[in-house]
């Protein structure tokens, strides 16, 4: 979504001042049509965190199964074997992120592998228009998923709101920018604050009615609505701030954790907004990601270790509090890094990456396998993707926000795969048996004609090919199949020599494997 013509198409935003909270700018949104499709009672939270730059998730979630091979393609960079905290016999974490494992343990963390998109864009810009949106990497979408029925619920908004049903913001960034998540079709509201120690009613201006014939008139009228307002969400907001506290200890000097320490005693307050986004930033780590005298330390570790306490303290500050079965978290970043390290001692833009989804509510544990390390890695390869970031936000859409399937449909352009991520927690989640899919690729390496043996139950399948790059090169298969064994030929003639990555999508699960074209 291009700055210009997000600023352009919101026509009833054009006015965002800075919200100041206990030191800490917020923007707060109005209600986005999304929410007419949700359970009014739902009385749930959905806190984001976005990962600017890039995150290196190789780094974080360690495939310590493949370790030797990352050696080989990381060995500037490399953590020592012994310092990864394990998950699982398969999967480590960064020695610096102990209170996330700490979550894990304590079954309160997922790490969902390998999360991206079909024909990954490297462009930070792009590939954040993309996430926000939940497009197509062809497609520019000028809403964001979070806002994405706006003007078909609400034509007549902004007017008549707030009211006494809906009293509060739906959606509150932490920062000084206002996050594109939430933007409607139409429109995406900012308020403003000072400080809430020493709130004030903004002037609203005086002199009649302004003549709506005139640009000027219009625009007038427009500014005295949004004063308006911003005063009438003043106190909501300043009342939810004296009345909430904190109980747990978060660190100093921690961006993050000041945003988070903020959110959790807006929510402690009674403040009834939905979703909560916030940001952290510095994952474009090209050059000296790591100390090379302790790869265990330097920026990256820095910045994980900023996430891993503020998380911890976060959960820690709701579990106190008795509201950890109404709030869930989720981070994100716009895409991974590639495989090899380069010569600066860091890593250059990749593909896809892991992503945590964290509170009691979900359901505990590593979705998904672990990344695939070719032995012979190609120039600029990426992580090849097994999950669609748009199946996390339908799944949280469904399950979290109890919203019916044929409204995702429409929020994610039927681009979603429903996930078992969450679990039972106040209201029963659908958790289905998710059958184990056996892949086989043969001959591998392919010189020309292949083949893939794979089960599938009763279901629709697509099996597509993805270069090295995280582009689909070829769909082989999108349609239904009868349950049983099935094999699928598939020709490479045409392709250059290199690696490639067969994904085999079912209705509940994805699954990638590596062969290779000589």
């Amino acid at each position: 979504m291009k700055r210009r013509h997000f600023i352009k198409t919101t026509t009833a935003a054009a006015v965002a001042v800075p919200l100041v909270l206990n030191g800490m700018p917020l923007q707060a949104f109005e209600k986005s049509g999304m929410y007419a499709s949700l359970d009014n009672n739902n009385d749930r939270i959905l806190v984001l965190i976005q990962l600017n730059g890039g995150n290196d998730g190789l780094n974080m979630i360690v495939p310590i199964d493949q370790y030797s091979k990352l050696v080989d393609a990381r060995s500037n960079i490399i953590l020592p074997e012994n310092s990864i905290l394990k998950l699982t016999d398969q999967t480590g974490i960064h020695p610096s992120m102990p209170g996330m494992k700490t979550l894990f343990d304590n079954a309160k963390l997922n790490v969902v592998q390998n999360v991206g998109y079909p024909d990954q864009n490297r462009s930070h810009f792009r590939s954040t228009d993309i996430w926000t949106s939940a497009s197509s990497a062809e497609e520019v979408i000028t809403s964001g998923w979070l806002g994405r029925y706006f003007d078909s619920k609400y034509p007549g908004y902004p007017d008549g709101y707030p009211n006494t049903d809906c009293t509060d913001p739906f959606a509150i960034t932490v920062g000084s920018l206002v996050s594109e998540t939430c933007q409607g079709t139409s429109a995406n509201f900012s308020l403003a604050i000072l400080d809430p120690t020493s709130l004030f009613q903004l002037n609203e201006g005086s002199g009649g009615n302004p003549d709506l014939t005139t640009c000027y008139g219009m625009e007038l009228s427009f500014l005295r609505s949004a004063l308006l307002q911003t005063n009438a969400y003043i106190n909501v907001i300043n009342n939810a701030n004296t009345s909430g506290t904190n109980l747990s200890t978060y660190p100093s000097q921690n961006s993050l954790a000041d945003q988070l320490k903020t959110v959790a005693r807006l929510i402690a307050g009674g403040l009834k907004t939905k979703v909560y986004i916030t940001s952290l930033g510095g994952f474009d780590t090209h050059a000296k990601q790591v100390d090379t005298a302790d790869t265990t330390t330097g920026p990256h570790a820095m910045l994980l270790q900023q996430i891993s306490e503020a998380v911890k303290a976060f959960q820690d500050d709701i579990s106190a509090h008795g509201l950890e079965e109404k709030v869930i978290g989720m981070t994100f970043s716009e895409f991974g890094r590639q495989i090899k390290s380069n010569d600066s001692d860091g890593t250059d833009h990749g593909t896809a990456a892991p992503l945590f989804l964290f509170g009691s509510c979900v359901k505990a544990g590593v979705f998904g396998n672990n990344p695939i390390i070719p032995a012979n890695i190609a120039d600029q390869e990426g992580v090849a993707m097994s999950v669609d970031f748009r199946s996390v936000y339908g799944t949280i859409l469904k399950d979290w926000f109890k919203m019916d399937t044929n409204d995702i449909d429409k929020i994610l352009f039927n681009q979603w795969q429903y996930l078992a991520l969450l679990k039972d927690c106040t209201t029963a989640a659908f958790d289905p048996t998710v059958p184990v899919i056996d892949v086989n690729i043969y001959p591998n390496p392919v010189e020309s004609t292949g083949y893939i043996e794979f089960n599938t139950e009763d279901e629709w399948t697509r099996i597509s090919i993805f270069n090295a790059l995280g582009f689909e090169i070829k769909v082989l298969s999108d349609q239904r199949f009868i349950s049983g064994k099935h094999k699928v030929a598939f020709r490479m003639d045409n392709f250059p020599a290199a690696n490639y990555y067969i994904r085999i999508q079912t209705k509940y699960l994805s699954i990638t494997k590596a062969f290779v074209k000589i």
